[in-house]
C-alpha cells in the first residue's frame, strides 16, 4: 500500500503540469475528479483501497513483462545479428523453453487472480448492512428509497442542480460562468453515516443506467426488471461525486450522483429533518390524492384513533357507539360525515384540532370504501376538508 501511495503522488505531480485551463476547470471538484486526473480518485473505502492497490500491482506486472520481453528481444537482435558472425540455430524445439513459457505465464496469472478474486468476493458481500437504500435510475434522474435502518421510509428524487445557463445548448453558448462542481451537483444529496455499511439495491424503470462513485470503488448497473446490489462503507466524512456511466439517452451527461457522508449525530439530525419535510409534503392540503392512496393512509388513521369505538370490523359497540359498516351517514353525502368527524356529535369528539386535513380526508375515504360500504361520493380530498374548516 505504501508503494501504491507513492505511485499516486507521482501521478498527482504529473497532473500538476497541466496549464492553460479554463477558469471553471482550475479548481478540483470536491469529492470528484481532479484537473486532468491521470489516476484513480482518492479511495475512502477498504474496497476502493484494494481496487487501487490491485490496479497498481497489475500495472507493475505489465511493465515488468514489457521490459523483460522487449529486453530479451532487443538483446537477441543486437547480440546475435549476422553482421557480427552469428548463425541461426539448427534446433527446432526445446522442451525446457516450452515448459518455461507455459509455467511462467500460468504463475503470473495465478498471482494476479488471487488478490483480484479476493476483492471481487468482498465486493459482492452485502450481508449485515447497517443501512439499505434502493436506487432507481430513470431518464434522467435518480430515485432513492431508504428501506432498512435508521431513516427507513425516507424517499426522494435527485436531479441535476447545475443551471442550464451554465450548460448552454447545441449552437448556444452558456450565459453564466461554470461553477466548481459543473454537472456534478444535485438538488437532493444521498446522506449516509460514516463507518456504516450501506447496501445499495439498484434497478431502473426505463433503460439501463449505472450507479457509480469512484471514491467508493462502486459501479453497479441498474437494469429494468432486475434487482442488483452493491455496498460501501465510507471511512471519511465528506461529499463524494459520481455519474451514470451507462449510455442511457440524450441527457446521459446530466445524471450526477452526490453522496454526503456525515457523522452519526449529523445523520440523525438529517433523518429527523427529512421526515418532517416528507410529513409536511404528505399533509399538503392542496395535494390531490387517489382513492387507493387515501384508503391506505386512512386505514392507519382509523387504527390509531377510531378502532376502539367503532371496532376493526366497523360494527361499532351496540348501544354505545354506532356502526360505520352500512351507516347511512357514511353512505350519504360526504359533507355530513365531514361535519360529524370535524365537529363531533353526542359521544363522538371533534377531530379537527387533532387530525390534519389529509388525515380527516383519508379516514373518511377509508370508511366510505371499506367493509360493505360502496358510497357514491367515495373520495374526500384534503382541500375539501380545508374549505370546510372556514
Amino acid at each position: 500500500m505504501k508503494h501504491a501511495k507513492r505511485f499516486k503522488s507521482f501521478m498527482l505531480g504529473a497532473s500538476l503540469l497541466a496549464a492553460n485551463l479554463p477558469a471553471w476547470a482550475v479548481v478540483d471538484s470536491q469529492g470528484g475528479p481532479a484537473v486532468r486526473q491521470l489516476n484513480l480518485q482518492t479511495p475512502v473505502t477498504q474496497i476502493a483501497e484494494q481496487i487501487y492497490s490491485i490496479h497498481n500491482l497489475m500495472l507493475v506486472i505489465c511493465l515488468v513483462i514489457f521490459i523483460a520481453v522487449f529486453g530479451v528481444m532487443f538483446y537477441s537482435i543486437l547480440k546475435h545479428r549476422k553482421s557480427v558472425g552469428h548463425e541461426a540455430a539448427t534446433f527446432h524445439e526445446s522442451t525446457a523453453v516450452e515448459i518455461a513459457w507455459t509455467v511462467v505465464p500460468f504463475l503470473i496469472v495465478i498471482g494476479m487472480a488471487l488478490p483480484a478474486t479476493k476483492t471481487v468476493v468482498a465486493m459482492k458481500d452485502t450481508s449485515n448492512a447497517d443501512l439499505t437504500i434502493k436506487v432507481t435510475g430513470m431518464q434522467w434522474k435518480w430515485g432513492y428509497d431508504y428501506l432498512k435502518g435508521e431513516g427507513e421510509g425516507i424517499s426522494f428524487l435527485s436531479t441535476l442542480a447545475t443551471p442550464r445557463t451554465q450548460v448552454g445548448a447545441p449552437g448556444v453558448a452558456p450565459t453564466e460562468a461554470r461553477g466548481d462542481n459543473y454537472l456534478l451537483e444535485v438538488d437532493n444529496q444521498v446522506v449516509v453515516p460514516v463507518n456504516k455499511k450501506v447496501r445499495m439495491i439498484t434497478t431502473a424503470n426505463d433503460v439501463i443506467h449505472s450507479w457509480t462513485i469512484p471514491a467508493f470503488g462502486v459501479k453497479q448497473d441498474a437494469i429494468p426488471g432486475f434487482v442488483r446490489d452493491t455496498w460501501f462503507k465510507a471511512e471519511k466524512i465528506g461529499t463524494y461525486r459520481g455519474q451514470c456511466v451507462e449510455l442511457c439517452g440524450k441527457e446521459h451527461a446530466f445524471m450526477p450522483i452526490v453522496v454526503n457522508v456525515v457523522s452519526d449525530e449529523d445523520y440523525k439530525k438529517w433523518v429527523e429533518t427529512k421526515k418532517k419535510e416528507m410529513a409536511a409534503k404528505a399533509d399538503d392540503p392542496n395535494k390531490v390524492w387517489t382513492v387507493d392512496e387515501l384508503k391506505q393512509r386512512g386505514e392507519k388513521v382509523y387504527a390509531a384513533n377510531c378502532v376502539a369505538c367503532h371496532q376493526a370490523s366497523g360494527k361499532g359497540v351496540p348501544g354505545a357507539f354506532p356502526a360505520l359498516d352500512g351507516s347511512a351517514v357514511v353512505a350519504g353525502e360526504k359533507a355530513g360525515q365531514m361535519a360529524i368527524v370535524m365537529n363531533g356529535k353526542n359521544g363522538m369528539p371533534s377531530w379537527k384540532a387533532t387530525l390534519s386535513d389529509t388525515e380527516i380526508a383519508a379516514v373518511i375515504t377509508y370508511t366510505r370504501n371499506n367493509w360493505s360500504n360502496k358510497s357514491a361520493e367515495n373520495i374526500v380530498q384534503p382541500a375539501e376538508v380545508l374549505a370546510a374548516r372556514k
